[in-house]
């Protein structure tokens, strides 16, 4: 009888994340983190090294790779939950170079240039972007809205496992329901021909495929912005629609500024932080912005004040009273 390999370092590193339910891009991007962690230290395995090691490897990221804070971080919090969750040691992270941090400001587009972008724009990335700007929504969230994620008699949509694995609610902007219901449709007609052809069936989150072995076909559960073609999953090898990849709005969001001739470096998220801002412009308290935009921390809702359509701080220059 052949013996059972036991899963290496890098499996049983991804079977942790996936137990903790942490999301699929932060597995992928944890165990990059990992795998550059162990080239770096080539050959030698993580049990045998510890803070110095680790140490090293983050000084060697902010001072000859020049990484910003927040990479830097990414690859700590990846490394802290190898040795913490793992291998259940602690590290002493006394001496590490830190990458600076540098505050910069969020770009934002005046509601005459979110206007001239989204009538260039057609289609599903047409609505997806109504969807950033009019809901603040980040774009992966906006991608893995859901049927029943969709309430369109209170006018609001749920987020669900948002940054930092929580769920919110946000705005749902009335000037999109109707375009929404006719894209839902299309989407419905789309599903039903999935379903006669033997498909039809959407990944679910968590265990819910097991818990509920036909919810992947129900309606409620699809995505609001299936992919055009029919996608195979590669651990289960079955064949369905995923989510419209990121990738199609970011071209034509950029192909739409380039267009429009605004010389502003302003992608998707730059939706995003239009929607906070213009509505900081219209008088709405800090607070709500914070939980509509799903904040943790009010510092992070209040780098907007500095970007009002009324210079610095919001403050009017003295030329513009005489």
């Amino acid at each position: 009888m052949t013996a059972t390999r036991p899963p290496g370092l890098i499996q049983r590193y991804r079977e942790e994340l996936e137990v903790r339910h942490y999301a699929r891009r932060t597995v992928k991007t944890y165990e990059q983190w990992l795998r550059r962690f162990l080239r770096f230290h080539r050959p030698r395995h993580p049990r045998d090294m510890g803070s110095a090691e680790v140490n090293a490897f983050l000084t060697h990221l902010a001072v000859e790779l020049k990484v910003s804070a927040s990479t830097q971080n990414q690859a700590l919090a990846a490394l802290l939950f190898l040795y913490r969750e793992l291998l259940e040691r602690d590290l002493d992270l006394e001496g590490v170079v830190r990458a600076r941090k540098r505050r910069r400001l969020p770009v934002v587009l005046s509601e005459a240039e979110v206007k001239v972008v989204r009538s260039l724009l057609t289609g599903d990335t047409a609505l997806v972007v109504g969807l950033l700007y009019g809901s603040g929504l980040r774009l992966t969230e906006a991608l893995r809205i859901r049927v029943q994620d969709l309430d369109f008699d209170r006018d609001e949509l749920t987020v669900r496992n948002g940054k930092g694995g929580k769920d919110r609610k946000a705005l749902l902007p009335r000037s999109l329901v109707a375009g929404l219901k006719q894209h839902l449709r299309e989407v419905r007609r789309l599903h039903g021909v999935d379903l006669t052809a033997g498909w039809g069936a959407v990944s679910l989150p968590h265990a819910l495929a097991r818990k509920y072995a036909n919810a992947n076909r129900e309606w409620k559960w699809q995505w609001v912005f299936p992919q055009r073609k029919r996608w195979r999953d590669p651990e289960t090898g079955r064949e369905g629609r995923h989510h419209l990849d990121p990738s199609i709005v970011q071209r034509a969001v950029k192909e739409a500024v380039k267009e429009a001739g605004i010389t502003k470096a302003a992608g998707c998220h730059t939706f995003r932080h239009s929607f906070a801002t213009h509505l900081l412009e219209r008088g709405q308290d800090i607070r709500t912005i914070q939980n509509l935009m799903g904040h943790e921390d009010l510092n992070t809702t209040m780098i907007y004040t500095h970007v009002l359509n009324r210079g610095p701080m919001g403050v009017r220059s003295p030329a513009d009273f005489l």
